[in-house]
């Protein structure tokens, strides 16, 4: 199955193609905004714009036959929650463009849930919306998981508001399948302005910033640890000597007495002496000791693409690959199967690609797989994958034809309901490409 990409209709795709808890990780960033250009995201060649695209958005903003189709789907669909919340999201409001949105991603969600792990995770990336409904579903789709985090990642510079804060921030809701999820703790290093303010002390020796942390914790003990050194006495302030275990470790102290680990402190430059009389040593922290901070909810730290960047495609709602390579590193391992089902320009499988896991893209239009399909071979020159689907429009037929021969023979005979001949063999085949079989009434056989 990895690394595969598909063109066509996700719900179609994760039904047909996708096998139950075979992904272990999937981010979404399902298009929908107020504004409906937002999500034009490509033109072809001749400066058309994609049918299959068009057709695809519209029915995703008004509540029509499709709208209703995905509604029964999640009525039908096995999960009482996810049905009841959406019935309910349809008696609060009505038959609009949002409830059509909603209906479009309960459907798919259910799918996701399916195809996802037991250990799994999902990041459904939306702008505020419709964040709040989405979320609402996913506590429904999701009901025996987790809600595990609401990211919010400052996706743009200030705008100028008349009569409201500027709109900056997308929304990220993070959920695991069972609680038990893949998880990797990462850190991210301290900005500038951190190290500016807190070490403001320079070793000549090392040619390095440090700041003087304490050496002492509160209380008074027994044994070394409240005995005096080097004239100084801990308990006079009702202290002990408290020696930080990761800074011995790096310095290879890790055997003798705590007076002993003092010395070696001091032979290794690591005690700072206060210039005041009877002052307490303290121990230099220095700057390449940090390990980072952990992350929390808020992502301050990742721009937006540029107008100039290198990695901008010209798509409208592209993210950076950084964004993406932070969920992949915090939420998957090496090898691990990605999927996006609104693939797009492929930014999150290039993010796959880039940190060694296998992913699955699944786009609506060709014209974002033949995309991505040059931006991997550009990035990743020999990198091997598949491409799958059907065309949803000409240029999708042409596109195919010019892919893949066969793909493109298979799939038209598929349109009059024939057999492909030998089934689907590559090779000669005497001008037949499918055939099809009548009985005598005249009918077709099934």
């Amino acid at each position: 199955m990895p690394n595969a990409l598909y063109y066509g209709d996700n719900l179609d795709v994760l039904r047909q193609h996708i096998r139950d808890e075979s992904v272990d990780l999937i981010y979404l960033d399902p298009p929908f905004n107020s504004n409906a250009n937002y999500n034009v995201l490509f033109k072809a060649p001749g400066g058309e714009r994609s049918q299959a695209q068009i057709e695809a958005f519209e029915d995703t903003w008004h509540w029509n036959d499709v709208a209703e189709r995905a509604f029964d789907g999640v009525m039908a669909g096995g999960n009482s929650n996810a049905a009841d919340m959406l019935r309910a999201m349809r008696s609060f409001l009505g038959e609009n463009d949002m409830m059509a949105y909603l209906a479009m991603m309960a459907v798919r969600l259910l799918q996701l849930h399916r195809v996802l792990k037991k250990t799994g995770s999902l990041y459904l990336h939306c702008d505020p919306t419709a964040s709040h409904y989405l979320k609402i579903l996913l506590d429904a789709v999701f009901v025996g998981g987790q809600a595990m985090s609401e990211i919010v990642w400052k996706r743009t510079f200030a705008h100028g508001s008349a009569k409201r804060y500027a709109p900056v921030h997308d929304v990220i809701h993070f959920y695991s399948k069972n609680g038990d999820h893949t998880w990797r703790d990462l850190k991210i290093g301290h900005q500038d302005v951190y190290v500016e303010k807190h070490f403001r002390n320079f070793d000549e020796a090392r040619g390095e910033k440090f700041q003087a942390i304490s050496l002492t914790g509160a209380g008074i003990r027994r044994g070394e640890s409240g005995s005096p050194w080097r004239n100084v006495d801990p308990t006079k302030s009702n202290r002990h000597w408290a020696l930080p275990g990761g800074i011995l470790q790096k310095e290879g102290i890790e055997e003798g007495s705590t007076l002993n680990k003092l010395e070696a402190l001091d032979k290794a430059g690591r005690i700072f002496w206060p210039k005041i009389e009877d002052g307490t040593p303290r121990l230099k922290w220095f700057v390449s000791d940090l390990d980072g901070t952990r992350l929390n909810d808020v992502w301050t730290d990742i721009p937006p693409i540029s107008a100039h960047a290198k990695e901008r495609l010209g798509y409208p709602t592209q993210k950076p690959v950084a964004l993406l390579e932070r969920i992949l590193s915090a939420s998957s391992n090496e090898g691990d199967v990605v999927l996006d089902p609104f693939c797009g320009c492929g930014t999150t499988v290039h993010a796959a690609q880039k940190l060694n896991r296998q992913w699955i893209g699944i786009d609506i239009t060709h014209l974002a797989i033949s995309l991505i399909e040059k931006r991997l071979k550009d990035a990743f020159p020999g990198t091997a994958f598949e491409v799958h689907g059907t065309p949803k429009d000409l240029g999708g037929a042409r596109d195919l034809a010019l892919r893949d021969k066969y793909q493109f023979q298979w799939w038209a005979v598929s349109l009059v309901d024939a057999v492909p001949f030998a089934g689907k063999k590559k090779g000669a085949d005497g001008g037949i490409d499918g055939l099809i079989y009548f009985k005598p009434d005249g009918k077709t056989t099934e």
